[in-house]
């Protein structure tokens, strides 16, 4: 009679480097961070969304806290899968069609999100079975992590495609202040990212500015320590303060302060964050009540001008755009004076004769045209080559 073999025997044992560092299984979509260390993306995402800014296993700071794909690795990984005979995946599209009537919906969703956040082609799958989710949203009253799974599994799908049907499910933007104001970080920063991928034409954004309390929720997330938080939570805001209302609101809320003590933190330098913050203060500059906010805030429009061309052509291209709209159109005499004390002359005489896009150059040149008449104290400390310019 043959002896039944060990269990231990039976068991598969996975390699090390196959093994995320985090959840120490093996990795299904292992991306890397700056630092080199290999990561599955799910893992290493929820860790970042919570506002981490180290590497988890050597607990280096990471330069930027963006990842790549290891397709090395996922090669290498996929070849040892087939070589062990592990057990093909049950394709996505089984799992969706039986969602709304499974007997866990909850492990059903959690199953959807894990596929999708992993893989493109499960995401293309997904977006043809949206009517299936879309409709889980009105049923998901009574259990909010069935929702906030509902939209972190949206967030990775087609703008566009969301977009058309969320409109035609009247009550799902209600929903979005529900999970904005009760949900976990990472379903926050989910709704933020659909709100911002859906504000694509004016009856969406007229229904999203509608939507009690969205503007309240998404400020609130930009008062989070986070940085995934906040540059979510901007981009959202960014997205439909395109009204008068709707940015006299954010204004209201105290926007210009939150975003002056974002770009005001010595020790936040992630470039998108800056970045977001300086273009939601160009959005508010265009209106009369947001640019008395930003003359209002000293300290904002001194680190505006400090900010130039320290963070990207972007964040520079909004930080010119915002002091040209409070000093040029607006004329403010306080904000002339900031200029002048923290060489903003001298800045824009740089940027005119560097690569930037005509409509920079354009403002900057507006800017020196009023800042000219006390130009010589304001270059008298800026030690460098293009001092020689005369603004014209």
């Amino acid at each position: 009679m043959k002896m039944a073999r060990p269990q231990s025997e039976l068991c598969i044992s996975i390699p090390t480097y196959f093994r995320c560092p985090i959840s120490l299984e093996l990795m299904k979509s292992p991306v890397s961070l700056s630092t080199g260390v290999t990561y599955d993306r799910t893992s290493i995402q929820t860790w970042l969304d919570g506002g981490n800014t180290t590497c988890p296993a050597t607990m280096q700071s990471l330069s930027s806290p963006s990842f790549v794909p290891n397709l090395t690795l996922h090669r290498l990984i996929h070849l040892w899968s087939v070589s062990h005979s592990l057990s093909p995946r049950i394709h996505l599209s089984a799992i969706l069609k039986e969602v709304e009537y499974a007997r866990d919906v909850t492990l059903s969703l959690k199953k959807i999100l894990e596929r999708v956040a992993n893989s493109e082609e499960d995401c293309r799958v997904l977006e043809r079975y949206l009517d299936l989710i879309v409709k889980l949203i009105v049923k998901s009253d009574e259990k909010i992590e069935n929702l906030e799974l509902i939209f972190m599994i949206l967030s990775f799908c087609d703008g566009q495609k969301i977009n058309n049907k969320l409109m035609m499910n009247s009550g799902c933007f209600d929903k979005f202040v529900v999970v904005l104001r009760n949900g976990s970080v990472e379903s926050k920063i989910a709704v933020a990212k659909i709100v911002s991928k859906i504000a694509i034409d004016k009856k969406t954004i007229t229904s999203l500015i509608e939507t009690r309390s969205l503007i309240v929720e998404l400020y609130n997330l930009i008062k989070c320590d986070s940085d995934s938080s906040i540059e979510a939570g901007l981009m959202a805001l960014i997205a439909i303060a395109t009204t008068k209302a709707s940015k006299m609101e954010v204004v209201r809320l105290g926007v210009v302060r939150r975003v002056s003590e974002i770009i005001c933190d010595a020790g936040r330098n992630e470039t998108m964050v800056i970045q977001k913050s300086l273009e939601m203060l160009e959005v508010i500059a265009t209106c009369t009540e947001g640019r008395a906010a930003i003359i209002e805030a000293e300290k904002c429009v001194v680190e505006i001008v400090r900010r130039l061309m320290k963070v990207s052509a972007k964040a520079t291209e909004h930080g010119v755009a915002v002091l040209w709209s409070v000093c040029y159109l607006f004329r403010d005499e306080k904000v002339k004076e900031i200029l002048g004390k923290n060489n903003g002359l001298g800045k824009c005489l740089v940027l005119l004769q560097s690569d930037v896009s005509p409509i920079v150059k354009q403002m900057c040149g507006d800017l020196v045209k009023i800042l000219r008449v006390n130009y010589k104290s304001c270059l008298g400390g800026y030690d460098t080559k293009t001092t020689h310019i005369m603004p014209y």
